[in-house]
């Protein structure tokens, strides 16, 4: 790989990014600015991360960088119970999000351990 927007753990959390954006524009988050700010933040977080540590060209420092978008899907996911269980979301749209959540942490996971067994010129 030469760029991280041909990572595909970078291309869905591309998705996700977008779709926390439409999310957080429906009129039920329209007063909770501080959720929104920090679902918003969670998910960009998550693609800068990909990316500025795949562009470190250092196999540990990408694997630190992963480290920290996987953080921050969590705390994502975590925001995800906050606006259920206040009424902003319902149960199905909770479990479309969580489930693409959880899709990009796997992907990321799977790509620390990877790079942990790998000899990527990329990753080193």
């Amino acid at each position: 790989m030469e760029r991280f927007e041909d990572l595909i753990a970078w291309q869905k959390a591309r998705v996700l990014r977008k779709r926390v954006a439409d999310m957080t524009r429906l009129s039920s988050f329209r007063r909770e600015w501080d959720l929104v700010d920090q679902m918003r933040r969670s998910a960009r977080s998550i693609m800068a991360n990909i990316a500025e540590g795949f562009d470190k060209h250092s196999r540990p420092e990408f694997h630190r960088f992963l480290g920290i978008a996987k953080g921050s899907s969590a705390e994502l996911r975590s925001d995800l119970y906050a606006a259920v269980d206040d009424g902003l979301i319902n149960d199905k749209q909770f479990q479309q999000f969580y489930a693409l959540c959880e899709e990009v942490a796997c992907i990321l996971g799977g790509l620390r351990s990877s790079l942990r067994r790998s000899n990527d010129p990329v990753a080193q």
